[in-house]
């Protein structure tokens, strides 16, 4: 099979018909093509005036050989397959905490591989999920076992649902074809830039766990892993509460899987001196536009071609003040939500649905903070750090859950807010005027002045003063490591593998499902006895 890379095609090209594409664009006669699959597919925006799409063919033709010499941006390709291990000693059944992306990949390994995993969720099932976040952001109660971090799925399931990732791995393509399995839409296979969107991933989380549990695995949802037991520097059991009572299961592995929000899990950690490290991570707020602006300013006068959906972006400007601002997390025609995880502390965070076709555009715009910001060295300093930013921006929302937030070009001249501009808040429930300065650090503040100032230079409008800004985007990833070694067990205990973003190993939903994949490809080794490679 040869790859064939570059081919440029006019945005209303039917991609249907891909033998015709060949003959058209590549000379290539039908009879001499045996199958033609889209490898590839992605937006060339960079002249305004002539956006088209750039495509890849995976091709498999007679006389592979000539045409490799013969036709422009070509290659062989060979593809990558991914092999599940197989257990067939299972004397105990692992354990695994957390059904996000990680927690959910090691399942289906695990349960693939015929070691019957035990998954237990502190949130609830998608569904009871849905419900709860819904009666949140209505006005009504934080459930802080149930909400957009904890529950089936993780944080992904309220979010954009993006699956780019800067990580190469052979497992990559097996992640996306399960997920497409699952229900996701197949355009991920081939999109440059490939997202579930919100609506359509909630199906593919509830997918995958029914086959989980149809392999012989369990998920307990509404369960709190809450404590573990060790005999001579081995895992021995795992306890969690469930119902007002504490249960115990017996088991020498467990992946801990718990995403970056789960801040009782890090104490407990501490407290049972399980080595952890301190973390960069990020701190900032929402930027909002008009959806239509976005999509002019990137596309030009091919904004609202049929062939397009909203525009995305992504920035990154370094700052006269040693600091680097950048956007994270962009939803093209999505919402911000609430996502605060504990009583007195507010977070927010993007989504959107696939159809990406809301009013605004939204990206967390973000400064780097590091050990040198946390005012001490103890390993959980960053996540206090964290906390006293929530707590801030709570209070200056009102201590009610209304999320503070900015007119641009009032925060660059130094007032509060009084009315919107063009871009009205999507948050909910509600929003309240307040200065960025009344809950971010001075240098978070200066550096958005600065960075927003750039940022326009780069893309038309994206200063424009009726921006709206909405605070604290500040879970973009874990200011916690938890350390592991070379084996992906922690240092401190054998049979405990820390995964995934919580844990200090991921930074998204695809590099989460991996590492996840990874620590259950251990697990498989550890139940088998067999020497690592």
């Amino acid at each position: 099979m040869i790859r064939v890379g570059g081919i440029r095609v006019p945005l209303d090209t039917d991609l249907s018909d891909l033998v015709s594409l060949c003959e058209k664009k590549l000379k290539l006669s039908r009879d001499r093509m045996i199958s033609v699959k889209l490898a590839k597919k992605s937006v060339d925006a960079r002249k305004k005036s002539d956006v088209h799409f750039l495509i890849s063919l995976d091709i498999e033709a007679k006389g592979e050989e000539k045409l490799l010499r013969t036709l422009k941006n070509a290659a062989k390709h060979e593809p990558v397959y991914y092999d599940v291990p197989t257990v067939r000693n299972v004397d105990y059944r692992p354990v695994i905490v957390g059904f996000g992306p990680a927690g959910m990949f090691a399942a289906l390994v695990l349960a693939m591989a015929g070691a019957k995993p035990i998954v237990l969720e502190r949130g609830g099932d998608v569904d009871s999920r849905v419900k709860a976040v819904e009666e949140f952001q209505s006005g009504g109660r934080l459930d802080t076992e149930c909400n957009v971090q904890f529950g089936e799925g993780g944080a992904g399931t309220f979010s954009d649902g993006k699956l780019t990732t800067g990580i190469k791995d052979r497992r990559i393509g097996w992640v996306f074809e399960r997920l497409v399995e699952f229900g996701a839409p197949e355009e991920i296979l081939y999109l440059a830039k490939p997202h579930i969107g919100t609506d359509k991933l909630r199906g593919a989380v509830k997918a995958l766990r029914e086959r989980v549990i149809a392999l012989g695995g369990e998920v307990r949802f509404n369960s709190r892993f809450c404590g573990f037991e060790a005999e001579n520097g081995r895992l021995a059991a795992v306890s969690y509460s469930c119902g007002g009572e504490i249960q115990r299961i017996e088991t020498k592995s467990l992946i801990l899987a718990t995403g970056h929000s789960a801040r009782d899990v890090f104490e407990l950690l501490y407290n049972e001196k399980i080595t952890l490290s301190q973390k960069n991570f990020s701190v900032g707020v929402r930027a909002e536009h008009l959806r239509t602006d976005i999509d002019r300013a990137m596309y030009g006068g091919f904004a609202g071609h049929p062939a397009l959906k909203a525009a995305d972006y992504k920035l990154a400007v370094h700052l006269p003040n040693g600091r680097t601002l950048y956007t994270f997390c962009m939803c093209p025609g999505g919402y911000v939500v609430a996502a605060s995880s504990e009583e007195g502390r507010l977070a927010v965070n993007g989504m959107s649905c696939f159809a990406r076709d809301a009013d605004n555009s939204n990206s967390a715009l973000l400064v780097n903070v590091g050990p040198e910001d946390y005012g001490s060295d103890h390993p959980l300093a960053g996540m206090w750090f964290q906390r006293d930013l929530e707590e801030k921006a709570f209070r200056a929302g009102g201590s009610d859950y209304r999320a503070p937030a900015a007119v641009l070009g009032d925060f660059m001249e130094g007032r509060v807010s009084t009315d919107y501009g063009r871009v009205k808040p999507s948050y909910r429930p509600a929003v309240r005027f307040a200065a960025p300065e009344e809950y971010l650090p001075d240098f978070v503040c200066e550096s958005l002045k600065l960075g927003i100032k750039e940022m326009g230079k780069k893309i038309k409008g994206f200063d424009d003063r009726d921006t709206l800004l909405t605070g604290i985007e500040s879970r973009s990833s874990s200011p916690v490591r938890i350390n592991r070694g070379e084996d992906l067990q922690s240092v401190s205990l054998r049979g405990l593998f820390p995964c995934g973003e919580g844990a200090g190993y991921a930074g998204g939903i695809v590099s989460a499902a991996v590492d996840g994949m990874k620590c259950a490809e251990e697990v498989c080794r550890e139940m088998e006895g067999a020497e690592r490679s």
